[in-house]
């Protein structure tokens, strides 16, 4: 038996039912408990994100520079490789899953990281330091369970979405788009890596206040010509996207073997892959924001489920759906370039994409070392030393990542991802009645005009 299947049968076993049933059904639970509050409440969170300097509490960086970091670390590969994947794998029905694993997502978003701000303590160095290993141990008391989640979380920034997927994309993409040595790229983004991370989280925070932003415009808009410009084909796209979440065979006739399970499992995958709902990763950056009140920091967080899946991830699936580039036999980056290419006919398609996967995988590099520093802390328990090592240890495999097999890389992604999402899960679920309880109290004062 090869590697490759090997990782690939663990793969499916980790993101089989068990995996997918917590994930929904905490997000389901949590929508449900909390009265569709990522609806009702989506405009107040958007609007709390430029209201800079209100409400203003201990922390590192601000709110919005807190959920930048986040969004740095979410918007990514997924959003460009990832969804193309996901249609390649499960058809055009996929993207309605990821979709739906968003929207409940961003209740999960929500309350996470309400749970990251409430339980946060100052480390030695005098940081903020937050996350589901606190949570779970000052929220439930099981050490074990919250060493196992930043065990996981240093696994991901080694060898999941921090790295492997995220320089890969970079380096071949330079070297398919504009012809430039993958030796050459790699070298470059590792030394830039490098200068900035050793600026600790208030460099991770700059850097990605400045860049997460732009690139997100930038690929939104493009994507928005495409669809004007094809506005005519837009209600049929969408209509297929919705028929094959439930009918996949019917997209193509039934001469691909596209499958329910296979839509899901692809659509929420690779949704969750993009917008790390559940993961446990985005409370490590919100333990950082610089507030008083949890459930205004979670609020804030969770528009970046929404801001990555529902508004990023739809541009670039609209695109592959409206185009018919997904029929057309190609995978990965190219089948997204080839998509742009033939909306906007003309080869400024994959350069944009180009341009665009190569800022969004730079940024998530960097917002993974954080997450992945703050858990290799807690597990050291902050010695210095520790530290310089975990930092030194990224960089070299940033610089290898390169040289790996893609089809690799995404499985072992998958892996790790998965298996970071069981521990915080747990303790969303057993911490559920802090959550809801926290949740009534603030919008209660909201109401009495005693927060803003």
């Amino acid at each position: 038996m090869s590697l490759q299947t090997t990782l690939s049968a663990i793969s499916s076993f980790v993101w089989g039912p068990p995996l997918l049933i917590l994930l929904s059904g905490t997000g389901l639970y949590l929508t449900l408990r909390l009265g569709f509050l990522q609806i009702r409440y989506l405009p107040r969170a958007l609007g709390y994100l430029f209201a800079r300097g209100a409400n203003k509490g201990k922390g590192d960086v601000s709110s919005f520079a807190a959920l930048c970091t986040a969004l740095a670390a979410t918007i990514g590969t997924g959003n460009i490789v990832g969804v193309a994947t996901a249609v390649q794998a499960g058809g055009p029905g996929a993207i309605f899953w990821m979709w739906l694993v968003a929207l409940l997502g961003m209740a999960t978003k929500y309350a996470e990281c309400l749970l990251a701000v409430k339980y946060r303590v100052r480390d030695k160095y005098g940081f903020m330091a937050g996350g589901p290993m606190y949570y779970i141990e000052r929220g439930l008391g099981i050490k074990w369970l919250a060493k196992l989640f930043a065990l996981f979380g240093v696994l991901v920034a080694f060898f999941g979405i921090g790295t492997f997927p995220q320089i890969n994309a970079i380096t071949h993409a330079m070297q398919d788009t504009f012809n430039v040595p993958v030796i050459i790229t790699a070298t470059v983004v590792t030394v830039l890596v490098a200068m900035i991370i050793l600026g600790g989280v208030r460099r991770i925070a700059t850097a990605s206040s400045v860049i997460v932003p732009f690139m997100a415009i930038g690929y939104v808009a493009t994507s928005i010509i495409i669809l004007v410009v094809n506005y005519d084909k837009l209600p049929a796209a969408i209509a297929l996207i919705i028929h094959s979440a439930f009918n996949p065979q019917a997209a193509l006739g039934g001469a691909v073997g596209f499958t329910v399970m296979k839509a899901i499992q692809s659509g929420v995958a690779r949704g969750i892959f993009s917008n790390e709902s559940g993961l446990g990763s985005a409370p490590i950056a919100a333990a950082a924001a610089q507030t008083k009140e949890p459930v205004r920091q979670g609020l804030i967080s969770m528009t970046g489920t929404f801001l990555d899946t529902i508004i990023v991830c739809t541009m670039t699936g609209l695109v592959i759906v409206i185009t018919g580039a997904w029929t057309q036999g190609v995978q990965g980056t190219e089948l997204t370039n080839l998509a742009f290419n033939q909306g906007l006919e003309s080869n400024v398609g994959s350069f944009i994409v180009t341009i665009g996967l190569v800022f969004f995988a730079f940024t998530t590099i960097l917002g993974w070392c954080y997450y992945g520093e703050r858990c290799f802390v807690y597990l050291t328990k902050g010695r210095t030393k520790g530290i310089k090592f975990y930092r030194l240890l990224f960089v070299v495999l940033i610089a290898s990542a390169p040289f790996l097999e893609l089809q690799t890389i995404w499985t072992i992604a998958d892996i790790v991802n998965g298996l970071m999402a069981f521990p915080n899960l747990i303790a969303l679920i057993a911490l559920r009645k802090v959550i809801i309880n926290e949740t009534k109290d603030y919008f209660a004062r909201l109401k009495a005009g005693k927060v803003a």
